[in-house]
């Protein structure tokens, strides 16, 4: 996939998942070989907001911060074409969930907790990660969440075991055969 090529897709795509399991950099991958725009949330409401996802986290709550996130999805489902990548918690709330649906396709993107563990290691900027930075804390958490991101997803790929363009090639495969 050296070329790019020119998707156009009459729905946008929403990458949910995890923290780590590769949300931004599959749409990076896509948003260059596929000429789509990105919109990556975390990163557009922490420039909104003016001050990193911990800081919103203590000083405003993450009530708020899911509040600014759900805010957020619908002025993306106006849109079509686009690649989003969500936060890790995004699914937590049915009124996004509904959001991303009415307007696009899910694709759940997993990894082992080992596989997460070594992608966040060095990141300081996961408020939810604080005291849980083991195989076992990624664990709990990630079987906390995950009836809520199967429950949301179209399509479900696992990005620990092939490569990206392999991944991108296996999201659109499936989303082709639905």
């Amino acid at each position: 996939m050296s070329e790019k090529i020119q998707a156009k897709l009459p729905y946008n795509l929403y990458f949910i998942g995890f923290m780590g399991a590769g949300k931004s950099t599959v749409a990076g991958y896509m948003k260059r070989h596929y000429s789509m725009p990105l919109m990556e949330m975390d990163e557009t409401l922490v420039k909104r907001e003016g001050m990193t996802i911990p800081e919103i986290f203590a000083e405003k709550g993450e009530a708020y911060f899911r509040q600014a996130e759900t805010d957020l999805l619908k002025e993306i489902a106006e849109q079509t074409n686009m690649i989003v990548s969500c936060g890790g918690g995004v699914v937590m709330r049915p009124e996004n969930v509904e959001i991303m649906k009415k307007s696009g396709k899910i694709v759940l993107l997993t990894a082992s907790p080992e596989s997460i563990l070594k992608r966040v290691k060095g990141d300081d900027n996961r408020p939810l990660l604080k005291g849980r930075k083991t195989v076992e804390g990624i664990s709990e958490l990630m079987e906390a969440r995950r009836p809520h991101y199967e429950a949301a997803a179209d399509v479900v790929v696992r990005t620990d075991t092939q490569s990206l363009k392999g991944i991108c090639q296996e999201i659109f495969d499936r989303l082709q055969a639905e």
